[in-house]
């Protein structure tokens, strides 16, 4: 840490030097222009980027199949807005991975492909992208998946639980975007600003999120545990649909307290949210007496259904106290 005196020049302007260190290793010198963001009761400043479009290379020789995938979904949350990836020669595999890669990604198509190098862009303009839209998306489909995997489960219908597993897909892009963005505001003030979110709610939406993409991953659980199940007894389709009702409450709560404007209202469905959690634990007991009565596979398999209903409420639970954090008076 460096302090600096304020200076008063022209009897009105307040001046300041900057350290030397910083300037040069950041290409600041004499007529550089730099912005200013007001951030409360602090001052961010930075050089101003005169770029509008990062571009990064990745050398993917020796990436193939899921790691090369990963990487380049690596790069598009890291900030990249043209990825050039490069080898010696590219294989037909790794064009297919890269494929699956911007197939998994939202706005992102293949610009130019030559024998050593593949690039893709994201054409979504950063400036209309929104972290709050993003999320309330995934909160429509993470929730309407829980509940369309137990209708799976109970009508012993294929065709709504292969849907469900399919709309995974979809949440795991706006994950994606969620992450890209949030990444974007830790990287540049400029990016928080022109988003009109501040940082540490776009934390909360991020961590958030993460919740809602868990939720989703276990929707698509329960559908795939459908299609290997036939009929199950009355009384535990009865006991799964009342504790997926349950856990949809949770995250209902939950999420209204996220979005709440008004700390009040934010506290009270938070503090709900957070012990009808506890109430399902009691609901859970309950149905896994009754698969002890059931043959032991059968049993099995709607035990993990019955985990999978609990940790969704367990993840409404996490951002109800994450809700609860964001109401809260900051110093």
């Amino acid at each position: 840490m460096e302090t600096r005196k304020v200076q008063v020049t022209g009897g009105s302007t307040y001046t300041v030097s900057l350290p030397k260190t910083w300037a040069t290793e950041n290409d600041v010198s004499a007529g550089t222009t730099v912005e200013f963001y007001p951030e409360d009761d602090a001052l961010l400043l930075t050089p101003r980027d005169e770029t509008d479009r990062q571009e990064g290379v990745l050398d993917i020789s020796s990436l193939e199949g899921e790691r090369l995938t990963r990487a380049v979904m690596t790069m598009y949350v890291s900030g990249f807005d043209i990825i050039r990836l490069e080898a010696g020669r590219i294989t037909t595999d790794q064009r297919r991975a890269i494929r699956d890669a911007t197939q998994g990604l939202v706005g992102v198509e293949v610009l130019e492909e030559t024998g050593d190098s593949v690039v893709i862009q994201d054409l979504l303009d950063s400036s209309e992208l929104s972290i709050v839209n993003a999320v309330t998306r995934m909160r429509l489909i993470a929730q309407s998946m829980l509940e369309d995997a137990v209708r799976a489960l109970i009508e012993d219908d294929d065709d709504i639980a292969h849907d469900v597993i399919e709309r995974d897909d979809d949440v795991d892009r706006l994950w994606l975007v969620v992450s890209r963005i949030f990444r974007a505001t830790l990287r540049s003030p400029r990016a928080a600003e022109e988003l009109g979110v501040p940082r540490e709610d776009c934390f909360d939406f991020h961590s958030s999120a993460r919740q809602l993409e868990r939720v989703a991953d276990h929707a698509a659980k329960i559908s795939n545990i459908a299609l290997k199940l036939g009929e199950i007894p009355e009384p535990v389709a009865e006991g799964l649909e009342e504790l997926q009702a349950d856990a949809s409450t949770v995250l209902e709560k939950a999420m209204d307290a996220l979005f709440a404007d008004d700390a009040g209202e934010a506290n009270q469905l938070g503090h709900d949210a957070r012990e009808n959690v506890l109430e399902i634990d009691e609901h859970t007991r309950q149905i896994d007496d009754m698969l002890r009565d059931l043959e032991p596979v059968q049993a099995q398999s709607l035990g993990l259904i019955v985990d999978s209903l609990s940790r969704s409420a367990d993840y409404g639970g996490n951002i109800a106290e994450t809700a609860l954090q964001k109401a809260a008076p900051r110093p």
